[in-house]
């Protein structure tokens, strides 16, 4: 039998899946949960975000929950920042010998109206940060990644051009960045839009690294991530128990469930490294801290049925 590519996950529930809940995650709730993951076998997570406290509450202790984080060789951990400003607060974590953060995620938006919204910059605008910051990075020895929001449409603008999007990637890969990611941020692509995109900018930009990260609003989340798979993406994100959504989106849901996601790739004998049980039982987990049920199916189903021994 072939051997498929393996997949390879960031987790992104301690960030994206949660700054858009009402219920505030303590650090110390947030520490476990990120350091259940990584139990898990998730090796690659963004952790937090360093944005200011009003406008995302959730991430207000951002350098805290870092600070918590254990020191373990082979796990990456991911802040988000939006600006110069961000970035410094993401470095500064790497102060006085700390192990801080060793990646950090700009964002670029595809959507004019968007990105000034979310993070009050145009289009243009936001690639010239990203690009800056990419650059800042490299000088301080921190991995810098890249992901283009809205790349699929805005809850503003509608449609968002493919060759919109082709054309930011081409202006972002002459700056190198560890990979770049096309994000459905409003969860309105489907599989034939992400085969598409994901042709149109590896023959544009044959050498860059590519990753995908889907949002489950309109229930076609796991068919994209499929998509994006068999295009030849190999890195997904995904969020434990389908957390997730934008402030400055409406009606914007969770990601894609981290369970859900693991159940598709294990099923069809793609390599994770990661526990599905152990997975389904973080899900589980963070329902509880929630008080309410949580969007991820699998979380709610379980994995395979197992056979039934009794007699």
């Amino acid at each position: 039998m072939l051997k498929l590519p393996p997949v390879e996950i960031v987790e992104v529930g301690a960030r994206d899946g949660l700054q858009n809940e009402k219920v505030l995650f303590t650090t110390e709730q947030k520490h476990k949960l990120i350091t259940r993951a990584m139990d898990a076998g998730l090796k690659r997570l963004e952790v937090a975000s360093f944005v200011h406290p009003k406008l995302v509450p959730q991430m207000a202790d951002a350098e805290a929950v870092v600070e918590s984080l254990p020191d373990i060789k082979g796990v990456e951990y991911v802040g988000l920042v939006l600006n110069k400003r961000g970035y410094l607060r993401a470095l500064a974590t790497r102060e006085g010998n700390k192990r801080g953060v060793d990646e950090v995620g700009c964002v670029v938006t595809a959507s004019n109206t968007f990105g000034e919204k979310n993070q009050g910059q145009t289009r243009e605008e936001s690639i010239l940060v990203a690009k800056e910051i990419i650059k800042l990075a490299k000088r301080d020895g921190l991995q810098a990644q890249v992901t283009v929001s809205t790349a699929f449409g805005c809850p503003f603008e509608g449609e968002v051009s493919k060759q919109t999007v082709v054309d930011i990637v081409k202006a972002l890969a002459d700056a190198e960045p560890r990979e770049i990611a096309i994000a459905d941020t409003i969860g309105v692509a489907t599989p034939r839009d992400v085969t598409e995109l994901v042709g149109l900018i590896r023959a544009a930009v044959p050498g860059i690294t590519l990753r995908a990260h889907f949002h489950n609003t309109r229930n076609t989340g796991i068919a994209n991530a499929w998509a994006a798979y068999e295009a030849g993406v190999h890195i997904l994100d995904s969020s434990i128990a389908g957390l997730g959504g934008c402030p400055f989106a409406p009606r914007a849901t969770g990601n894609i469930g981290t369970e859900d996601l693991l159940y598709l790739l294990d099923r069809s004998g793609v390599e994770t490294g990661v526990d599905l049980d152990k997975a389904i039982e973080l899900g589980e987990w963070v329902g509880t801290v929630l008080g309410r049920s949580v969007p991820a199916m699998v979380t709610h189903a379980g994995g395979f049925p197992q056979p039934n021994n009794a007699s």
